[in-house]
């Protein structure tokens, strides 16, 4: 079971009084009016950007005429949005997106990733993802050392009790791209063993060179989030060179669901890319 997180929950929270609204028949700023806000501020609460409070919450639930265990449940939720993570103490080292992504993460039940040419965040070790970010010519030095200890501090679920199924998928060149040189890149390469060795819920699948269909999805990057609520969708974040964010568009998640099944079915299986892995960092 995940642990509880404040960014899942509003998101939850929000998606089902979206639901309500639309199965009620109120048009969004037909139904701000009624409850007391302007269409601009409802639609910033659709869009999570808005927190609800307890005395603001209530004439919502009135007019959708919501009682009983389903408004107990999303008071519940209510309740737990209010709660900070540890994302949210670094607002002045990362922006509202990641510290959004983050929290999704934390709450996740499941992660799938694919990474072409480098290991994934959640993967990586401390001088790997240092030599990543200080590359970064946007971040300024002073900011290194903190972003890679927000790095390490993602990393904490994945030992616990409550950690996620993470299935990472990464093409052949990331065993071979020298991050920081190649003592880093060895000792990366002897992290995911280890890694691969003591975390049962961890599943590394290297897509080969030989590949037929190698080269499908390029250089991209995104990861896929799925929730132990049957009320919340898959969430998506894309990454490239210049740019990270969620991907809100129920068509475009599917899509990047696709791709992950594609790239999946063109790796190799989890014993394999094992020994592959091993005689990279043996080289």
């Amino acid at each position: 079971m995940a642990p509880v997180s404040s960014t899942v929950a509003r998101w939850e929270l929000v998606l089902r009084l979206r639901e309500l609204r639309e199965l009620r028949g109120f048009d969004s700023a037909t139904f701000a009016k009624r409850v007391g806000f302007t269409p601009a501020n409802w639609s910033h609460v659709e869009k999570g950007r808005r927190v609800l409070t307890v005395n603001t919450i209530g004439p919502v639930l009135e007019l959708l005429d919501v009682g009983g265990e389903e408004r107990a449940e999303l008071l519940e939720l209510l309740d737990a949005s209010k709660e900070r993570g540890w994302w949210s103490k670094s607002s002045a080292l990362i922006g509202a997106e990641l510290q959004r992504y983050y929290g999704m993460e934390f709450g996740a039940e499941a992660i799938r990733s694919y990474d072409s040419l480098v290991v994934p965040g959640l993967l990586q070790t401390e001088e790997y993802a240092r030599a990543l970010i200080s590359a970064d010519v946007m971040i300024r030095p002073v900011q290194v050392e903190q972003l890679v200890a927000v790095r390490m501090r993602r990393q904490e679920r994945l030992r616990g009790a409550d950690r996620p199924e993470l299935t990472a998928v990464l093409g052949e060149a990331t065993l071979l791209q020298q991050i920081g040189g190649p003592k880093v890149l060895r000792g990366q390469l002897e992290h995911l063993i280890a890694l691969l060795d003591e975390v049962d819920s961890l599943s590394v699948r290297v897509i080969p060179f030989a590949a037929t269909r190698g080269a499908v999805l390029g250089g991209s990057s995104f990861h896929l989030l799925d929730f132990a609520s049957e009320n919340l969708p898959t969430f998506g974040w894309v990454e490239s060179a210049v740019f990270g964010g969620a991907v809100d568009d129920p068509d475009q998640v599917r899509d990047l669901s696709f791709a992950y099944v594609r790239a999946l079915d063109q790796s190799l299986g989890r014993a394999e890319s094992l020994e592959l892995i091993k005689s990279y960092s043996q080289g």
